[in-house]
């Protein structure tokens, strides 16, 4: 007989906020117990983590009017009912089947959102990031689309462990601008992917070993746009309390002029089936994608520039003229003579 897995509680808090710009709302999240089959763990806790997992979520919607609104509620509700709806069917210790049905989960999302928007024309190109964080055992596991991000902070010390999808992310990798010159750009919130403009997304999926006392952040950019990964460690290490540390992450960015909506999930985790905290520097970005190759996000292409106009049609040349006869040697003589004349009579009219 399998002996009991010893167990992981997590307590996990979230807020979402209008911000100071803003007239209405885009973001979501989620938090969810995948073998309960609930969405109640904000509240109370500490709660253990199932056989199933648990799974944390933030999704920032774009689009304009109704339309982000929509894409990041939709987004979080079909992530759920598809978690929930394959939650038996892998072993509850299959972590490859874990984090493969996080990424499906995610794709399914898209071509749900993609269609309703090529259904509805009012909110045609309607999109949203998702940043999805599921644990079982003391695994993490997160699939990624946009640019909301997920930090873990261990012993004081905040390390993101994802990576943007973004444009500047992208200069960064190429080594053509610094992380400062990336945050202090105009185009650092262009993102290279979405949830519902394409039929079809990469999704980037990596993994994190937990630790006892680690806590994990999810976050769209209007909180990590305005407060800085080791702005939120500190506040970590001051504020022990989840609640009163989501106001004051919120509270900060919007004194720093709330320009987005700002969502945060915090999740603490502790128990005896975590090993103790080890050194910050295991905390990273680890792919577990199996060809390196896979890990470049495209950009979506340019439209292709349309094809050159066909050469138009040589003319044909003329056929050469026929050879002018030739005349008799006194004709000839006779046409130069009146025409030396002429030129004599001009020259002398010209001088006048």
């Amino acid at each position: 007989m399998t002996p009991p897995r010893a167990p992981i509680f997590v307590t996990v808090r979230a807020r979402t906020d209008l911000g100071r710009t803003r007239d209405h709302n885009e973001d979501a999240f989620l938090v969810a117990d995948l073998t309960a089959r609930t969405t109640n763990l904000t509240d109370g806790g500490p709660h253990r983590v199932g056989e199933h997992g648990t799974v944390f979520l933030v999704a920032d919607g774009m689009g304009g009017a109704a339309a982000g609104e929509l894409a990041s509620s939709m987004a979080a509700e079909r992530i759920f009912r598809n978690l929930v709806q394959h939650a038996g069917n892998h072993p509850a210790d299959d972590a490859e089947g874990f984090a493969q049905q996080l990424k499906a989960a995610v794709e399914e999302a898209n071509e749900h959102i993609h269609a309703y928007s090529k259904e509805h024309p009012d909110v045609r190109g309607m999109g949203t990031t998702a940043t999805v964080a599921g644990v079982l055992g003391a695994t993490l596991y997160l699939a990624q689309v946009g640019d909301s991000r997920g930090y873990l902070v261990r012993d004081g010390v905040a390390t993101q462990i994802t990576k943007d999808q973004s444009l500047m992310q992208r200069l960064v990798d190429a080594g053509e601008l610094t992380e400062e010159e990336a945050e202090q750009s105009e185009r650092r919130n262009i993102i290279l992917q979405a949830l519902g403009p394409d039929a079809k997304i990469r999704v980037d999926l990596t993994w994190q070993e937990l630790r006892r006392g680690d806590t994990l952040v999810i976050c769209s950019d209007g909180l990590s746009g305005q407060v800085k990964r080791e702005e939120i460690a500190s506040l970590i290490e001051k504020q022990p309390d989840l609640d009163r540390l989501c106001d004051e992450l919120i509270a900060t960015a919007n004194e720093r002029g709330g320009p987005d909506n700002i969502t945060v999930v915090l999740a603490r985790f502790e128990g005896d089936g975590l090993q103790v905290s080890t050194p910050s520097g295991e905390v990273g970005y680890h792919s577990l994608s199996k060809d390196d190759s896979e890990d470049e996000i495209p950009v979506r292409p340019a439209p292709a520039p349309p094809p050159p106009p066909p050469p138009a049609p040589v003319a044909a040349a003329p056929p050469p003229a026929p050879p002018a006869r030739s005349g008799s040697p006194a004709v000839i003589a006779a046409l130069t003579g009146g025409i030396l004349v002429i030129l004599v009579i001009l020259y002398f009219l010209l001088r006048r």
